[in-house]
């Protein structure tokens, strides 16, 4: 990590992170895709749930972030006690988040549903879906808590291992579960659920057997399962505004759909649509940036601060990169993306319209993400706090609120590509300051 080429040794670490996060973002486009078979009705059920069963993966990815450069970087100042225990904690602490995340999204799912739909048929699809893949919120926050400890250690290859194994098993269960092929009864929606469940829990029992079988640089030990409050208080300074950052599409989401169901539950179902494709583009830049996470953690306890710099350029450039192909397949075959889910021409129509408007600031976004995700790698979450604030509140929900006002449903697209433009400038605003903070060498180049 310390002495081997930028480039080379940001591909090696970012594309398995790039594989495995775009094959994680296909669980819920796949059961999208096969729940859109059976309804309209039932893939706006699942536009619905998307917020909550976002906000879970949140709590866990950014409590994971946490563990992430807390474990990266006490391995780059070689105090391996502290790394055994920030990765045991973490496990431990990412537990107790399953528990209470199981119990309070099911508890008040029915009264988040009534929020944004009166179909009492929509409200029991998702109920009916909700409650079966919450079920597997345990799952959920330790496996994702083991990746990235995986992740922190530079062994990516096993991330991308796991996840597809999990994804294919998915991927193979739900035409089965949900239309009763085979063995299988028929269960519709609730089968959805449940291969995504499956698949979940397959990924978390592969991570375990290989760490048992192939042993990484940090261990999980009984002797330091109980929470020290320096090492909480790292995670959690980490982890918070980490997984702040990642909920915080999901508020947006359900500001949005508050917005767009004014006009029509069509628009509601399009951004849903528009979520699951941009999720499989914007997870691949966050695979980079995932990628990059120990690196910058670890080259920073390290005191390698030019390499620091280094990486943040290449992360950027990589991301664009990914950002402009997405910006091409939206323009150049707008209809094949959104007839992946619905056949019905006016609300296709739609879809194209929210595609073309959105993705104009797919690649300035670029810089957003790759800040944020430098700022997280160096420890400082607060900021990257503060340009996800910037980008998913502060901006985006006054100016669709108002566009929509001038322009109908069209200005909440318009307002994607206004609020990457204003978020990109403050976004590299507060990278500089940060940065120049604590890596003073990094400004000389």
């Amino acid at each position: 990590m310390k002495t081997r080429k930028i480039l080379p040794l940001v591909l090696s670490m970012a594309l398995p992170m790039v594989i495995s996060m775009a094959v994680n973002s296909l669980y819920n486009i796949v059961d999208s895709y096969f729940v859109a078979k059976m309804s309209e009705d039932a893939l706006t059920a699942l536009a619905l749930v998307y917020p909550i069963q976002n906000l879970i993966t949140a709590v866990a990815v950014g409590f994971g972030v946490g563990m992430n450069a807390t474990v990266a970087f006490f391995l780059g100042a070689k105090q391996q006690d502290r790394a055994d225990a920030a990765a045991t904690q973490g496990m431990v602490l990412s537990l107790l988040h399953g528990i209470i995340l199981t119990i309070v999204c099911i508890g008040g799912m029915p009264m988040f549903l009534r929020m944004f739909s009166s179909d009492e048929k929509i409200i029991a699809l998702a109920l009916t879906y909700s409650n079966r893949a919450f079920a597997f919120a345990i799952a959920v926050t330790l496996g994702i808590a083991i990746e990235k400890i995986f992740q922190a250690v530079g062994r990516m290859e096993v991330s991308m291992f796991c996840m597809m194994a999990g994804f294919i098993a998915n991927i193979i269960l739900d035409p089965l579960m949900i239309f009763g092929i085979g063995i299988f009864p028929k269960m519709g929606i609730a089968g959805a659920a449940y291969a995504t469940g499956i698949g979940q829990c397959l990924t978390l029992i592969l991570y375990l057997i290989i760490y048992k079988l192939s042993p990484i640089p940090v261990r999980f030990r009984a002797d330091v399962m109980k929470p020290e409050a320096s090492i909480a208080k790292r995670l959690y300074l980490i982890g918070i505004p980490a997984a702040l950052n990642t909920a915080l599409p999901s508020l947006l989401v359900s500001a949005l759909n508050g917005i767009l169901a004014e006009f029509s539950e069509k628009y509601v179902l399009v951004l849903g649509v528009y979520y699951k494709l941009q999720t499989f583009i914007y997870l691949t830049a966050n695979g980079i940036v995932q990628g990059i996470r120990p690196l910058v953690g670890y080259n920073y306890g390290a005191g390698e601060t030019k390499r620091v710099h280094r990486i943040f350029q290449t992360t950027l450039v990589l991301s664009a990169g990914v950002m402009l192909i997405g910006t091409i397949l939206s323009w150049l075959i707008p209809y094949q993306l959104i007839g992946l889910f619905t056949t019905n021409p006016e609300t296709v129509e739609i879809g194209v319209t929210a595609l073309h408007r959105i993705s104009l600031g797919f690649i300035i976004s670029a810089v957003s993400v790759t800040c944020s995700g430098v700022l997280e790698g160096l420890g400082k979450g607060t900021p990257s706090l503060a340009i996800s604030l910037a980008r998913y509140v502060v901006v985006m929900i006054p100016v669709a609120f108002i566009l929509s006002w001038m322009m109908g449903a069209d200005g909440v697209w318009t307002a994607f590509c206004i609020t990457e433009a204003i978020t990109a400038a403050f976004a590299y605003l507060i990278y500089r300051k940060e940065v120049n903070k604590i890596l003073p060498a990094a400004s000389e180049h």
